[in-house]
């Protein structure tokens, strides 16, 4: 009997213990995904648009993350500093570009997205066209949204 009540005392003291335990503890590494949805994840787009509109380079590079990579339609040079993106925006915008999505797929993670699919660029300095393809990746950072890679490329079939 004396060594059922010493078990019984050990199971309980160790059962309190882990009782006391935090239980909202969360393991080492573990992300908190922000909810977004697809309409939030195409106005971002619409965000860049207008930040073209403004004609001022440094806005429209605001909507890229410190690290990350433009590959930009009408250049051959990757672009990855925030100095080589403004460079690459100053040229781009003395065409007066406005973009139109024709159609995209948007694809959504923890904390990531993907908005991929075809564009297309009027040039208001002379109205010509360039129909594109295009491929964001978008990365929360815990206050916005920015990009964190953009890859365009003018169509390579002509209609």
């Amino acid at each position: 009997m004396r060594n059922h009540c010493a078990v019984s005392m050990t199971l309980a003291v160790l059962l309190a213990g882990c009782a006391a335990a935090p239980i909202t503890a969360t393991p080492a590494g573990t992300e908190v995904c922000k909810p977004t949805s697809e309409q939030e994840i195409a106005a971002l787009f619409e965000r860049w648009n207008r930040s073209l509109q403004t004609g001022d380079a440094r806005q429209v590079v605001a909507n890229y993350a410190e690290r990350s990579v433009l590959l930009p339609t009408v250049s051959n040079k990757p672009r990855l500093s925030a100095a080589e993106k403004e460079d690459y925006f100053q040229y781009f915008l003395k065409n007066k570009p406005a973009g139109k999505i024709d159609s995209r797929t948007i694809a959504i993670a923890c904390n990531t997205a993907v908005d991929t699919g075809l564009y297309t660029f009027t040039y208001g300095t002379t109205g010509a066209q360039v129909q594109a393809r295009f491929t964001y990746t978008y990365k929360w950072d815990g206050t916005q949204w920015l990009i964190t890679s953009h890859h365009s490329s003018a169509m390579p079939e002509k209609n």
